[in-house]
């Protein structure tokens, strides 16, 4: 099983996606011309516009429902296992992506808005709306429907396994897991079996109800555990402060000579930057399309900031406690077991919260095993919560044609399973999997964004609108897709007939 899940990895995550996510990035940047620098100032104050309504989120809360799926384990495992087999460059190629990488996010997010629906009171949105709505016709409808599934098995059963075994892993490298009892999955200890209980149950609580409650929850969580995170690793670096230049000198001075080797180094730190920030994949236009905003643009820009939150400072602070405490191996593409190099015991598991914890611990004692493993807890829980919405966004578009609320009841179910499965699988394959989840969508989605900016530049028409409303001292904005020429936003051009009413 482990050697047909590989197979499929190295097909889907060959060295093409590595340099497609690089490249189009890239290519956003350039076109929009590095609105993540030029909008920086704008997407502060996005953050704080209280715009929620009975059909929509705020800004805010889109945010934090997008971070609470972009911090999670890729953030602190994640982070770990790009050292652990890329070598510290592959810190600098996550910074890469992460920049690049906003104006990735602007695009797909502003497409989300763009193309959003009122499905029964709830804003829904997301590829698969936006694919059907702009190519049209059958093959918008096969290409959205082809879409909409890969992010049903991607973020509702690939996905959430990977978030469930790190808090697992993280919770009973403390306590230990417990005595060894038989079950369906294998032997499973008894602590193993609890942790995975509280996150089941407290998962089904949160997801029966529904987007708002979703954002409430993530609303509160997300930006305490991110700032408590952020400052625990500025504690741990004001105590090492004399290692900064010496591990901005590890990180820089390893580009030009990778001692993981070049591929590996921006293989691993693309991977894990998009697994962590998730530019590119498609998932943060779910949560963008659900805000209530006046202009597509804005929540764009927002959403550009949030891949700066996650990569820029989340994964940056793992890394800076990680390399400064010296808790790492690097293994690079050598055999299991074999060592570019070691510095703590060659038995800890790279793909895990192992190395976060031994920095933190090194400096805090026991304490800070505990605290990673809170926070691994609150954000992998987080992150979960964000598959689900990801998944019924998605399931209520391939059943709309006849409503189905078992379908909806089916992906709670799924998801849970999937849940329970990772949690207390002790393969190492689960990685590869969630893996396979990010690169599936990744290609789907930057395809089809590829090929709409190509055919129209619904994005940069909107962006180049906002824009001039704003140099105009517009306080009260107006989106006209008929206008700007961008065809089939039927939600704005509803919106603005209502208002013109």
């Amino acid at each position: 099983m482990e050697s047909i899940i590989n197979a499929i990895n190295d097909v889907v995550w060959s060295p093409w996606l590595v340099w497609l996510c690089l490249a189009t990035g890239l290519f956003f940047s350039i076109l929009t011309r590095f609105m993540q620098l030029r909008h920086f100032k704008e997407m502060i104050s996005l953050l704080f516009a209280r715009n929620e309504s009975p059909e929509g989120i705020s800004s805010f809360q889109a945010l934090v429902v997008a971070l609470s799926g972009r911090v999670g384990m890729g953030n602190i495992a994640g982070v770990a296992a790009a050292i652990g087999f890329g070598g510290p460059s592959a810190v600098f190629w996550m910074w890469v992506m992460a920049f690049l990488g906003a104006s990735t996010a602007y695009v797909e997010s502003t497409l989300g808005q763009i193309y959003k629906v009122n499905d029964k009171g709830q804003y829904r949105g997301g590829p698969a709306y936006y694919f059907e709505k702009f190519f049209g016709g059958g093959f918008g409808k096969a290409y959205g429907l082809l879409v909409a599934l890969a992010f049903v098995v991607s973020c509702g059963l690939f996905l959430p396994g990977v978030q469930a075994n790190g808090v697992v892993k993280a919770v009973t490298g403390i306590t230990g897991e417990g005595a060894m009892v038989s079950t369906a999955f294998g032997d499973v200890g008894t602590n193993t079996l609890i942790v995975t209980l509280v996150v089941v149950v407290l998962l089904g609580l949160i997801i029966f109800g529904g987007i708002k409650r979703i954002a409430r929850v993530a609303e509160f969580i997300v930006p305490f555990m991110a700032l408590g995170y952020i400052l625990m690793a500025v504690l741990i670096i004001l105590f090492n402060f004399d290692k900064i230049p010496t591990v901005f000198g590890l990180i820089m001075s390893d580009i030009f000579n990778p001692m993981a080797g070049f591929g590996a180094a921006i293989g691993w730190g693309v991977k894990r930057g998009v697994y962590s920030n998730e530019a590119g994949q498609g998932t943060g236009p779910h949560h963008a399309a659900a805000a209530e905003v006046q202009h597509p643009a804005q929540q764009g820009i927002v959403q550009a900031f949030s891949v700066y939150i996650d990569t820029l400072f989340v994964c940056s602070a793992t890394a800076f406690m990680i390399l400064m405490t010296g808790m790492y191996n690097v293994q690079g593409t050598l055999p299991e077991g074999q060592f570019l190099v070691q510095f703590v015991d060659p038995a800890t598991t790279i793909s895990g919260p192992a190395f976060t914890q031994m920095a933190v611990s090194s400096v805090f004692g026991g304490f800070g095993s505990v605290f990673v493993a809170v926070a691994v807890f609150f954000f992998s829980f987080t992150t979960i919560m964000a598959y689900y919405y990801i998944a019924e966004v998605n399931m209520a578009y391939l059943t709309r044609s006849f409503k189905s609320d078992f379908a909806l009841f089916l992906v709670k179910l799924i998801i849970i399973l999937a849940v329970a499965y990772g949690a207390v699988n002790s393969a190492g394959y689960i990685w590869t999997i969630g893996d396979i989840g990010v690169g599936l969508t990744a290609w789907l989605n930057i395809i089809g964004m590829l090929a709409i900016f190509f055919m129209a530049k619904p994005t940069l028409l909107a962006l180049k609108d906002y824009e001039q409303q704003k140099k105009a001292g517009v306080t009260n904005y107006t989106f006209d897709p008929a206008k700007l020429g961008i065809r089939n936003a039927t939600f704005w051009e509803e919106k603005l007939k209502n208002k013109k009413d």
